[in-house]
């Protein structure tokens, strides 16, 4: 074999359609679109859009609404904790904060912080900071000798601004009173 030998497989390759060439061609005129005007031209995609009917996503009720301005807090369970602290990957001395989970590597990010749930056993004495704790997980570091610390929930600059306000107009008289 040669390279001037070499050939592709029969029937691998295809002729690309020639469009546009005259109506004896069987793709001239609108070149097998078979529509002139805005669905005849090249970029045009008309996401839902359903012939007049109304699109789906207007059909469909809405409700509720997520807000910009909420907490993301890590729900992270204390059997977690148990196997972090066996692998020694947490120190038990230490207190454990998401922080130190984050180092670790049990959780990826530590957003606003950690919502500490019961779920698993623990039998470490630890010390534990977290933003929020279930009943079954206090319960469980209690019972196992530790300690939790409730961190006291940042409120936003803005926040104090619009409660000040609140409780100025509360305390203003109204003129019929006066």
């Amino acid at each position: 074999m040669k390279l001037n030998e070499i050939r592709n497989r029969p029937g691998a390759t295809h002729r690309a359609k020639e469009l546009g060439r005259g109506i004896g061609s069987g793709l001239g005129k609108t070149s097998g679109r078979g529509v002139k005007g805005q669905k005849a031209r090249t970029g045009v995609a008309i996401k839902g859009f359903e012939g007049g009917q109304m699109p789906l996503f207007r059909r469909l009720p809405k409700r509720g609404f997520t807000s910009i301005g909420r907490k993301k807090y890590v729900p992270v369970n204390i059997g977690r904790i148990q196997a972090a602290v066996d692998a020694g990957r947490i120190d038990a001395k230490n207190a454990v904060t998401i922080e130190a989970l984050v180092e670790a590597g049990i959780v990826r990010h530590a957003h606003d912080g950690m919502r500490l749930l019961g779920d698993g056993e623990l039998k470490a004495k630890l010390n534990v900071e977290a933003m929020h704790a279930s009943k079954s997980a206090l319960e469980a570091i209690e019972k196992a000798g530790g300690s939790v610390k409730l961190l006291k929930k940042d409120i936003s600059e803005r926040s104090k601004k619009q409660a000040e306000k609140t409780a100025a107009k509360r305390k203003k008289p109204t003129k019929a009173a006066a």
